[in-house]
């Protein structure tokens, strides 16, 4: 390149968005700690309900697992069923973080499994 010809260079930045970037991840991570306890309540809550609900539904009501889904509340989208026909149990769960069950028990309804 000729010493007449210079090339125009743009200032760089210290740090570019590296920094932001762990900001953002840290306080996301602190949030997290912060509101995990409530999370996982909420959803150990929600996998009972739906354990109780679509044991009663399936089982005392007669329908299927799929239709049961529609009794929820809104907002428990998560929680997912299934059942074990052999032991007339339904399984409410939230993924990676909650699970209960329900059995029925003939003229007492379905009653919940105690938490482990």
């Amino acid at each position: 390149m000729p010493p007449s010809v210079k090339r125009s260079e743009k200032p760089r930045r210290a740090g570019g968005c590296l920094p932001w970037t762990l900001a953002i991840a840290v306080l996301f991570g602190v949030f997290v700690v912060w509101k995990f306890p409530s999370f996982k309540a909420q959803a150990e809550l929600g996998s009972a309900y739906a354990a109780r609900i679509g044991c009663s539904c399936r089982y005392v009501q007669g329908r299927s697992l799929d239709s049961c889904q529609t009794d929820f509340e809104p907002g428990m989208e998560m929680v997912s069923l299934s059942e074990d026909p052999a032991t007339k149990t339904v399984t409410g769960s939230v993924p990676l973080l909650a699970s209960r069950s329900a059995r029925y028990a003939g003229a007492s309804g379905c009653l919940l499994a105690p938490e482990n």
